[in-house]
């Protein structure tokens, strides 16, 4: 088993999306010394982009906002870095069978030259270990020691391990905790219990391009009641390229409804709508992606969780009111309550 034989907290970060590459970096420039495991091949959580040889599509978050400070700075530099680019698609509104155009004023930001930009710049300066999913966590007097479904045991000991998962995944783990946990067990069932009461909701994706489809009078959209609850023509956004293709995001309580559905009976009910919406779906090339968990989360919110005698960390969007500039946030607090913790032990 290694050991952590320098000075510095050794923290394993699960989770590579933008809450936990945020709290990562913030770590590591903090002085800890991080390692992240991910389960998928790359870092992106929700902001992810399919990619074939033809076509891309953005298939997770569409855009950002940028309303705190901190985050708008942030933005700023990404700006600055060429990873993210102001998106300013004419948008529309359908609701009760018709359409108008939205005015609004909101500044929409995108990665360029897809979203995945941000999160892969900042997985790039971290020791992440991908297609590694972590499955259960042992605790001892020397630390916490992980297990992954490809990998069985990994053989390093953590002071920290902080979960940037969705909650469900957070509340799944805390199950297969083991060692010495008796006489905090109180504040990991607390842990827990943040994260079972956090609602997520799920969301169908369809990205589809419509070869019979020349023009339509919106780069993207708002649907009300319907089925389907936005679109965005990929190619409105800066920097993308390839064949024309639209995200087609369903509602989350259609999603929800429909979890379990075959891919090919999505695609009809979604295509249908999208007819009735104007487009002309004959012939229509289909890629569905199911997200479990899309949306939602903590009510109120607490931005991040962190249970110091169990060096715990809990961040997400789903903690800090679901979006990406929430994701960042928590990610950020989480590692600035660390620091202040590791700060206040070393005064005493």
């Amino acid at each position: 088993m290694q050991a952590n034989l320098n000075n510095k907290k050794s923290v394993a970060v699960i989770g590579a999306g933008i809450s936990g590459a945020a709290c990562a970096f913030q770590l590591q420039s903090l002085g800890f010394e991080v390692q992240v495991y991910e389960k998928s091949r790359g870092a992106s959580g929700r902001l992810s982009t399919r990619r074939t040889d033809t076509w891309s599509a953005d298939h997770g978050a569409q855009y950002f906002t940028a309303r705190d400070p901190l985050f708008m700075e942030e933005v700023n530099r990404w700006i600055e870095l060429g990873l993210v680019a102001q998106w300013q698609p004419k948008l529309g509104v359908y609701k009760e069978g018709s359409w108008s155009e939205s005015f609004s004023k909101d500044h929409r930001f995108v990665g360029i030259p897809e979203m995945t930009a941000p999160t892969k710049y900042l997985a790039k300066q971290l020791s992440v270990q991908y297609e590694t999913t972590i499955c259960a966590m042992e605790k001892s007097n020397h630390g916490w020691t992980l297990s992954s479904l490809e990998h069985g045991p990994l053989f390093k000991y953590f002071d920290v391990v902080v979960l940037a998962i969705p909650s469900p995944q957070v509340e799944a783990l805390l199950k297969n905790v083991t060692g010495a946990i008796t006489g905090n067990a109180s504040e990991l069932e607390e842990s827990s219990s943040v994260a079972s009461a956090s609602k997520m909701k799920s969301c169908w994706t369809m990205m589809a391009h419509f070869p019979h489809q020349s023009s339509f009078a919106f780069d993207a959209a708002f649907i009300n009641q319907e089925p389907i609850a936005w679109i965005a023509r990929n190619s409105s956004k800066p920097q993308r390229t390839g064949l024309d293709y639209w995200t087609i995001h369903a509602s989350p309580d259609w999603s929800d409804a429909h979890l379990e559905l075959e891919k090919e009976a999505v695609s009809e009910k979604l295509l249908k709508c999208m007819e009735k919406l104007g487009f002309i779906a004959t012939d229509a090339q289909v890629t569905l992606h199911r997200w479990r968990y899309a949306s939602g989360g903590l009510e109120p919110m607490i931005e991040c969780h962190y249970s110091a005698n169990n060096g715990l960390g809990l961040c997400g969007d789903w903690l800090h009111g679901g979006r990406v500039e929430g994701a960042w946030l928590s990610g950020m607090k989480l590692a600035h309550q660390l620091n202040d913790h590791r700060s206040i032990v070393k005064e005493h």
